[in-house]
């Protein structure tokens, strides 16, 4: 059995993350991912690929799939089940299961993360940051919760499985080549397309 570094890696790579992929998948997902994706990357351009740190079964890239047809995409995921299913979709060439902190993804024109950073442990966030912006030619997206300061709240009844912070703020902390060309917040009671509350930060290497 592969062994992580991280209590946060082994629980997603076990039975919670397995189970998180029948609460994450179908037409009302792909639908509010499109509505999501058409938003945060409107200021974008010259996009031909894009790796997905955290993938899963690919509802993000399914998405983007439709927005932009020709694109590339790639997708790391730590659980086997999920990045089995990943790549019926992508071709197992595309994908990569394991660790973040292990693995070396493509460089493409986009990086993407979305819901994945808030469930790492905070003190591997400066290797997950390093990776990301390696790994974009340009663009940079994260969508993340947002708090201004760090913070750690219970996740479907665990502890320390759950962070919020300012991790774009952090990115281009550390990262001054990164600079913010949009952001914004995407509701789960939005009436039409609704997200989990996620606050999205559109970054560029320059």
């Amino acid at each position: 059995m592969t062994q992580y570094k991280t209590e946060q890696e082994e629980f997603w790579a076990g039975q919670f993350g397995t189970d998180y992929i029948q609460r994450n998948q179908g037409a009302p997902l792909l639908a509010s991912n499109l509505a999501f994706f058409s938003k945060a990357l409107a200021s974008a351009q010259g996009i031909g690929s894009c790796v997905e740190f955290g993938a899963n079964i690919g509802m993000n890239l399914r998405a983007l799939r439709l927005l932009h047809p020709s694109m590339a995409l790639h997708g790391l995921e730590i659980n086997a089940t999920a990045a089995a299913e990943l790549a019926q979709f992508l071709g197992s060439a595309n994908v990569q299961q394991g660790s973040i902190l292990e693995l070396e993804p493509p460089v493409c024109d986009l990086a993407l993360i979305k819901g994945v950073l808030i469930h790492m442990n905070p003190d591997v966030l400066p290797q997950v940051y390093d990776k990301l912006v390696a790994a974009t030619r340009r663009w940079l997206l994260v969508a993340e919760y947002y708090n201004p300061a760090p913070v750690a709240i219970p996740y479907r009844n665990h502890a320390e499985r759950l962070f919020k912070r300012d991790f774009a703020g952090e990115i281009m902390d550390r990262h001054p080549s990164m600079k913010l060309v949009d952001y914004g917040f995407a509701y789960r009671r939005d009436p039409n397309f609704p997200q989990d509350d996620i606050t999205w930060f559109l970054m560029e290497k320059r």
